[in-house]
């Protein structure tokens, strides 16, 4: 029998002995932890990072030793955009392969993390701004597992996504991620996975392969993201269109600059900032990452 099959078995057998009223929060059962957990923003980029020993992959490999083994992982991808917010709460959600163009190989990658249906309602109860739907068929999709395939390979933490209300502003979602810190008490690592500079429309695909290659407009966005997150200026960074030209032109749209709201949302005052997988590829794109708190 295979593995996911098995836990599958085991579960609905242990679901099937008990009522929904014996489960007491997940979060509530979790012991505080000694201090709060990381949080990040990962730049996922291409899809291929999922199947690929890369540079960037190898660092979240890395990144997954260097901060504490998680009780839980909860993704804000830029790839779930939807009309109001969701949050995954199957036993199991499926791999989604959200892309086209691909090798067959990249189609083939399952990814059976198992889900945790009791901490996604408990998830919802906390964000009490927004009235938050039990989502039983989305899944987990390439802003997520492509990253979280190389930092937990096992696929033995529960991992879950929350989606990105297309209907409202950065400073919408900045407000609603600080309505999260509770769970980083408890040992939940939060991922915000998107691309601070996000431009495909005007990406030198020509010149994907270079190990840097960044316009002159990207190479300065990516500078002035990085001095305005690493100074705390989170007005300049939810007000990015008043930065000027060059921010129009890395977020066209905003859907991959969304999810680092979450991330900055959740820093506490005096939390250090680092920087990883600091690049710019193709012209337009930037992999640029952030991990808020030490390791």
């Amino acid at each position: 029998m295979q593995r996911k099959h098995f836990i599958q078995t085991i579960v609905t057998g242990a679901i099937g002995m008990t009522t929904l009223s014996a489960f007491r929060n997940f979060t509530r059962d979790l012991p505080a932890t000694e201090g709060l957990m990381p949080v990040l923003f990962v730049g996922h980029g291409s899809p291929m990072n999922g199947i690929e020993d890369t540079e960037f992959s190898r660092r979240w490999t890395k990144m997954a030793k260097e901060i504490p083994t998680p009780r839980a992982v909860l993704v804000v991808s830029a790839h779930w955009f939807t009309k109001g917010t969701r949050i995954t709460a199957m036993d199991f959600p499926k791999t989604i392969h959200d892309f086209g163009g691909f090798p067959k190989e990249l189609f083939a990658v399952q990814y059976p993390a198992p889900g945790n249906p009791a901490l996604a309602q408990e998830t919802a109860n906390l964000l009490h701004s927004v009235q938050v739907e039990l989502d039983h068929d989305w899944g987990l999709d390439h802003g997520t597992w492509t990253i979280v395939r190389h930092m937990y390979p096992e696929a033995n933490i529960p991992v879950l996504q929350l989606s990105i209300d297309y209907t409202k502003g950065p400073q919408y979602h900045y407000d609603l991620a600080r309505e999260l810190q509770a769970l980083r008490r408890k040992g939940v690592l939060i991922i915000g996975s998107g691309n601070m500079v996000h431009n495909l429309r005007m990406a030198a695909w020509d010149r994907l392969n270079e190990q840097e290659y960044g316009y002159d407009w990207a190479l300065q966005m990516n500078d002035k993201f990085k001095q305005l997150i690493t100074e705390g200026d989170h007005k300049s960074l939810i007000q990015y269109e008043r930065i000027g030209r060059e921010a129009l032109l890395a977020i066209p749209t905003p859907e991959h600059y969304l999810p680092l709201m979450y991330t900055l949302g959740l820093k506490d005052e005096k939390e250090s900032v680092r920087f990883f997988n600091d690049k710019t590829i193709a012209g337009s794109l930037t992999m640029t990452s952030v991990q808020l708190g030490d390791a």
